[in-house]
């Protein structure tokens, strides 16, 4: 029991012998649990018309959304003010963000597969045609180069909140704040703009294997960027509560690490997806 005890701190410095943080006991995971349950049956009864099945969908994200804003408030506490987040605690934190975005890349190949896969190999029930014959498609140069203007930008805005934060002044730190800012802005106006476009789409989710995909891919990219976005005004948010400085920002580097994701993510969703570049290299969907 002494080794033990000596591992966790020393007890005549009352000093940690390890530069790790051992997190104290906390009720979040548990109330996630419950939100997951809920959120899950919810939208099994919501899907099959059970009564109440809508109440337990709602209830259960209102729940994930009130620990998640809890637990985010305990990790910023522990790094922020009581000094927990040591380097080597930062360097496990940034591996498990990585490990994160690379499921998320997973993720989103499983659509792309569906996609390809439909697309080079059509089946003969929609005609071995793709895409499917009465389809009509998205114009590319329209809602879609637009929106990809948009996320292109806000990725050219939060690198420069970025490296603003690196030089110790106070110019700096309100450029950070409104390059951050922007970001926001434009991550909202894209959202805003996929709304409108799924409200005038001339398919529907239930337009056969097609749409099923493109809504799936698309849709799912949507919930990344309202995510990413959230993710960036909690920043903004702690940025002006003065929870970084220009050699401590952890959390505001994670939130730009998986805006950058977002970003690829749409690179390929509008280069493959929109304008079908891989089976159309002489552009001639767009005329």
């Amino acid at each position: 029991m002494e080794n033990k005890d000596y591992i966790l701190t020393n007890k005549f410095t009352n000093v940690k012998a390890h530069p790790f943080h051992l997190v104290d006991n906390s009720p979040w995971p548990f109330f996630a649990g419950f939100g997951f349950l809920f959120m899950a049956t919810g939208g099994v009864l919501y899907m099959h018309s059970y009564l109440y099945g809508g109440y337990f969908l709602i209830s259960g994200f209102l729940l994930l959304v009130l620990v998640a804003s809890f637990w985010w408030r305990d990790v910023g506490r522990e790094g922020v003010f009581q000094g927990h987040h040591t380097e080597s605690v930062q360097r496990g934190i940034r591996f498990g963000m990585l490990l994160f975005i690379f499921t998320e890349i997973l993720f989103f190949i499983g659509f792309f597969w569906a996609f390809f896969a439909n697309a080079i190999s059509p089946s003969v029930f929609i005609g071995a045609i793709w895409p499917p014959v009465g389809l009509q498609l998205f114009n590319p140069l329209e809602v879609p180069l637009l929106n990809t203007v948009i996320l292109l930008t806000s990725g050219v805005t939060v690198t420069w909140a970025h490296y603003s934060m690196y030089i110790p002044s106070k110019d700096y730190t309100k450029q950070a704040k409104t390059a951050l800012l922007i970001t926001i802005l434009l991550g909202a106006l894209f959202s805003v703009f996929q709304g409108i476009e799924y409200l005038e789409a001339p398919f529907s989710i239930n337009s056969g294997i097609y749409g099923s995909i493109f809504y799936m891919l698309t849709g799912f990219h949507g919930v990344h960027v309202i995510i990413g976005t959230i993710f960036l005004l909690v920043s903004y948010i702690r940025m002006n509560k003065h929870h970084f400085t220009y050699k401590d920002h952890l959390g505001f580097e994670l939130a730009i690490w998986y805006w950058h994701f977002v970003d690829v993510v749409w690179i390929f969703v509008y280069l493959f997806i929109y304008s079908h570049l891989f089976l159309y290299p002489d552009y001639s969907i767009l005329f």
